[in-house]
């Protein structure tokens, strides 16, 4: 029997990345949630995470830089960004690669669940 996807939730804001940790568990995943994409990026369980979960605006790296940084090295992990600034320009610099959702803050449980589910159905 294998494993449920680890999900890895990247946000500065403790409370949104403690809800969206308690959705994204509700669902059967593992989940690891970080307060920056540098400890993201410092963790064992970077090279375990099967989705990624960012915020776009952060302190020093961005979410989108975060995608960015992981693209340039080769690795395709599929990205859902959430933002409280959804900026046209901003998405579509984002929605590159392997990002499979851009949500605008506050968003329905729902939304993310599907965005979750299209990767994972």
């Amino acid at each position: 029997m294998s494993s449920p996807p680890m999900i890895a939730v990247v946000d500065d804001d403790n409370a949104v990345r403690a809800s969206i940790d308690s959705l994204v568990r509700s669902l059967g995943f593992l989940v690891c949630a970080f307060p920056s994409a540098e400890d993201f990026l410092e963790s064992v369980e970077f090279g375990s995470a099967d989705c990624l979960i960012t915020d776009v605006q952060m302190p020093t790296m961005s979410g989108v830089e975060l995608h960015e940084h992981l693209t340039a090295k080769g690795i395709q992990i599929p990205t859902i960004f959430i933002t409280a600034f959804p900026e046209e320009s901003v998405r579509k610099r984002a929605m590159t690669g392997s990002a499979i959702c851009f949500l605008s803050k506050p968003f329905q449980a729902q939304t993310l669940i599907d965005c979750l589910e299209s990767t994972f159905v």
